[in-house]
């Protein structure tokens, strides 16, 4: 049986490297985003593939970059969850 603590360990660092991740796709598309917004506000032009091409290729170009340390970072999150298992079970 898992404690509470463990339990309550466990979803907060799965929630921060859940927000740690998304913040790595996310933050770039918006700062993108905001300034596409700017641009066709102060020229007048409505085109919705101007502001979302952009975005989607900083995204993908964020995911380039920063691919490996994203699959890095899981990795170490999946092995940590299953040593506190096998230490939960032979506990």
């Amino acid at each position: 049986m898992v404690s509470a603590d463990a339990a309550v360990d466990l979803m907060a660092s799965s929630l921060h490297l859940v927000m740690l991740v998304v913040a790595v796709l996310i933050v770039p598309a918006m700062v993108v985003g905001l300034l596409i917004g700017l641009f066709q506000a102060a020229t007048q032009i409505n085109e919705q593939t101007l502001s979302f091409l952009p975005r989607l290729l900083v995204t993908l170009l964020a995911i380039t970059l920063a691919g490996h340390w994203i699959a890095g970072r899981l990795m170490d999150f999946c092995v940590e969850v299953f040593q506190r298992a096998g230490a939960l079970g032979s506990g």
